[in-house]
């Protein structure tokens, strides 16, 4: 980290993913604006030096909030934030320009107006590449033009840089006055099994990064991310604050552990008897496809058996996680833990998104997993903030 830390803004901040994987690069957050309060809490908590604004961000004065923060325009490093990813997501039932989420960028942007930081950062979903046919990517890039941004986009794989799981992250950056240098955005470190189901190019541009032949093929295993963590029966919760399992027995582990005092957020979840009954027949690896077919739910038992190969999965503890979702609901995807029958507590989706330990949520168990499943993952968010720092520090 440098002696100076660089500074930021967060927008759509949520739990704060994305600033405490900048934080971690060596940016310092002074604000963040999100509207659900359950999220701004798990941020304020966690980022106690940053002023948190709870309020819809279209009533958000830009201009107020840099004159409040003492900040001359073109002083701040980064204005980063991810506008709400649902309206283009490639998941979403209905992905329409009618749906208002898709048009808050254009608060981001009018932020950008404001401060005129050194350089820019918005993440989103893969989905947004090819939303309306790339014209939102097209409108949000001409938009950073015409405000002076030389910007690009790129799609990053979590697991080529060390998260355990397979989510992709559509990532656009963009600097003042110059265009952006390739550099701008991280090589990946490590070769994982993750394959794209999107679209991957734009004006004919693979957007991808794929790993190099250099990079290392150890990828971040589940049982890595969470094996040093208590086990836990279904619905079982413990104290508060629990002990560790064993000593860290890999670099993720001990990286994670920095700073923590303990095991938060680690209650396992209830299971209905049912659930509980279809778990017993699902293996490491294996998915709906494993329970018998009377004991599915109905709309199950007319599915094809080469469709959902992720629901009620149990996760290998040699392979990665799927995507943490909002919910880690079995029906919705393999969140069955690999020899414990239950599924994941929010401390272990957490560590699949690569949280510190130290980082607690607050709010009820659906809100923590919410605000898991809805961040970046930090460590993904390290790298590529690296990669905007020494872009920013080649300036000086």
């Amino acid at each position: 980290m440098a002696d100076k830390a660089l500074t930021m803004l967060d927008l759509f901040a949520g739990a704060g993913g994305l600033s405490e994987g900048l934080s971690e690069a060596g940016f310092h957050s002074l604000f963040a604006s999100e509207i659900v309060p359950t999220y701004a809490e798990t941020y304020r908590q966690n980022h106690p030096s940053a002023e948190v604004l709870t309020a819809d961000i279209r009533t958000v004065d830009a201009e107020d909030v840099r004159k409040r923060l003492g900040i001359e325009k073109g002083e701040l490093d980064l204005l980063a934030g991810g506008p709400p990813c649902q309206g283009f997501s490639i998941n979403a039932p209905v992905r329409s320009v009618l749906d208002q989420r898709n048009h808050l960028f254009k608060e981001y942007l009018r932020f950008v107006d404001a401060f005129a930081p050194r350089a820019v950062l918005i993440e989103n979903v893969p989905g947004l590449v090819s939303f309306e046919h790339g014209a939102t990517l097209h409108a949000i890039l001409e938009a950073l033009s015409q405000l002076g941004y030389g910007a690009d986009v790129r799609i990053l794989g979590a697991a080529y840089y060390g998260v355990p799981q397979m989510r992709w992250r559509t990532i656009i950056i963009g600097t003042r006055g110059k265009q952006l240098p390739a550099s701008a955005f991280p090589e990946p470190t490590y070769h994982a099994p993750i394959k794209p189901n999107f679209t991957t190019t734009f004006n004919g541009q693979m957007l991808v990064k794929l790993p190099s032949v250099e990079a290392s093929t150890h990828f971040t295993t589940v049982e890595e991310a969470i094996g040093d963590l208590p086990p836990l029966k279904a619905g079982e919760k413990g104290e508060r604050v629990k002990d560790y399992y064993c000593e860290p027995t890999c670099d993720y582990q001990r990286r994670l552990r920095i700073g923590s005092s303990g095991v938060y957020n680690h209650e396992a979840p209830r299971l209905s008897k049912v659930n509980m009954e279809r778990l017993k027949y699902i293996k490491p690896g294996g998915n709906w496809t494993d329970i018998p077919e009377d004991m599915l739910p109905k709309g199950m038992q007319r599915a094809n058996k080469g469709d959902h190969t992720k629901r009620y999965g149990r996760v290998t503890p040699d392979g990665l996680a799927s995507t943490i979702l909002t919910k880690c609901d079995p029906h919705w995807g393999a969140y069955f833990h690999y020899n414990q029958d239950r599924s994941f507590t929010v401390r272990e989706a957490a560590r699949i998104q690569s949280f510190p330990d130290h980082y607690v949520f607050t709010g009820s168990q659906a809100e923590q997993f919410a605000q898991v499943g809805n961040a970046v993952p930090p460590m993904l968010a390290t790298a590529v903030g690296l990669a905007i720092k020494s872009v920013l520090e080649g300036d000086n």
